[in-house]
């Protein structure tokens, strides 16, 4: 018997966003908490620089497509 794996896709959370939803769907991606991957987000903005996080997150707000909401 074969078992057929689905490939993970990327979303937007709707759920858990604040301000996108990007760093939100990053959690559900990983299975991480929502606010630990925004102070990742921030720690590292602050220690590289905040312009290439912040264009970084606008890309993907435009590019990541939104999940659908569950009923």
């Amino acid at each position: 018997m074969e078992l057929l794996i689905m490939p993970k896709k990327l979303y937007r959370s709707p759920k858990k966003k604040m301000i996108g939803g990007v760093c939100g769907g990053l959690s559900e991606y990983f299975g991480l908490d929502a606010n630990l991957v925004r102070i990742i987000f921030v720690a590292i903005g602050l220690f590289s620089a905040i312009l290439p996080m912040v264009i970084f997150y606008l890309i993907a707000w435009a590019i990541v497509p939104l999940a659908e909401k569950s009923k």
